[in-house]
């Protein structure tokens, strides 16, 4: 197949008009010079549009009135293609804090997912996110502090053996007893993220020091970034080996924070997440979180006592809500696609529109309306 006249958004992270090959699920040729169609070749024309990489979200629990938590492959499916309808062709869904054995099985059911799917509408289900149990009971906003646990190194290794490797990322709290054990323990395994806490600056830095990558949704379910407290904002800051996830649905960060993040950390560094639940692309009304009822009104979803619950809205629309807000397009969809993949080590295939890479590309109009899906 070929796209010719794009605007692509290229691996310089910016827009050039190209001509693009795919062929057998590959980038083959990218090139400014006409392409020949072969006999039967397929010829796009995409003057007018812009040619960005398929969106990857690395933390959200469900959408479509199915969650990864339900730990049925039936729920994974209806995920899978709702979110591939919106952009987004690879998942890496988050689990709750729940019992361990829970947690098991839905790393098992996962992986047999992941072993056996083959829907060409379907995203691709490339990780699962660990979004507990080594939470801090004092920030475990949504979630069951019932259930939170101290860091294991055994208990984590199980889990990751129980997802045949689809485990990714892991929230810790840095603070707790035996969390900085732990992480030294895996983080060679492992992305570890610091989420979920109460932790002071100087409890943050060890926990990058001890090998954490990652920040579970900047700003939320911790401590504000203070003049004489940074906390894990601070921490993460200085650490340019450090990515932080980002919740930009007009909901949960405010505009000015959200433009105050890609200052702060750069670019480069932030991963936008929707962190949506069963509730998205659903009607209002009751649903539920990690087994905890919470109501969806308009673009948001609240326990009963009015606590912010994850999001509603899906990553392709985070992504144009954070150019709303003012972030350039070129840096909104660097932290939509090829941020993501490279803060759980999958870049070197995924991300980019790049000769060699896997193809999978998104035709947008100039009002940012998905048109076209091409794998």
């Amino acid at each position: 197949m070929i796209i010719a006249n794009g605007e692509v958004y290229t691996e310089d992270f910016r827009f050039e008009n190209k001509n693009l090959r795919i062929r057998n699920g590959i980038y083959e040729d990218i090139t400014d010079e006409v392409l020949i169609p072969d006999d039967g070749e397929e010829i796009y024309d995409a003057t007018g549009l812009r040619v960005i990489p398929g969106l990857t979200d690395i933390h959200f629990h469900g959408c479509m009135g199915s969650d990864l938590c339900d730990g049925t492959e039936k729920a994974l499916s209806v995920i899978a293609r709702y979110e591939r309808s919106v952009g987004v062709m690879n998942i890496c869904p988050a689990t709750m804090t729940l019992p361990v054995q829970r947690l098991n099985d839905i790393c098992r059911t996962a992986a047999a997912f992941r072993d056996k799917q083959d829907a060409s509408d379907e995203a691709k289900l490339i990780g699962i996110n660990l979004e507990g149990p080594f939470i801090s009971p004092a920030r475990a906003g949504a979630q069951d502090p019932a259930h939170v646990i101290k860091p294991d190194a055994g208990m984590l290794s199980s889990l990751m053996d129980a997802s045949d490797g689809l485990a990714r990322l892991v929230t810790i709290a840095p603070e707790e007893e035996g969390a900085l054990e732990c992480i030294r323990s895996l983080e060679d395994r492992i992305h570890f993220s610091v989420g979920h806490t109460a932790a002071s600056y100087d409890e943050a830095s060890a926990g990058f020091d001890a090998g954490a990558d990652h920040v579970t949704h900047l700003y939320n379910a911790m401590p504000p970034f203070t003049h004489r407290a940074p906390g894990v904002i601070g921490a993460a800051s200085e650490r340019e080996g450090v990515m932080a996830e980002l919740i930009c649905d007009g909901i949960h960060v405010h505009a000015s924070a959200v433009k105050a993040a890609f200052r702060l950390l750069g670019a480069d560094r932030i991963v936008l997440i929707s962190d949506s639940m069963r509730a998205c692309g659903m009607p209002d009304g009751e649903s539920e979180l990690g087994g905890i009822p919470v109501i969806k009104k308009g673009r948001e979803a609240r326990q009963k006592d009015g606590t912010l619950a994850g999001s509603v809205t899906n990553l392709y629309d985070c992504m144009t809500e954070a150019v709303r807000m003012g972030v350039p397009p070129e840096d909104a969809i660097r932290a939509a696609t090829y941020n993501p993949v490279r803060s759980i080590g999958l870049h070197e295939s995924l991300g980019l529109i790049k000769k060699g890479r896997t193809a999978q590309a998104l035709l947008i109009d100039p009002d940012w309306r998905l048109l076209k899906i091409i794998e």
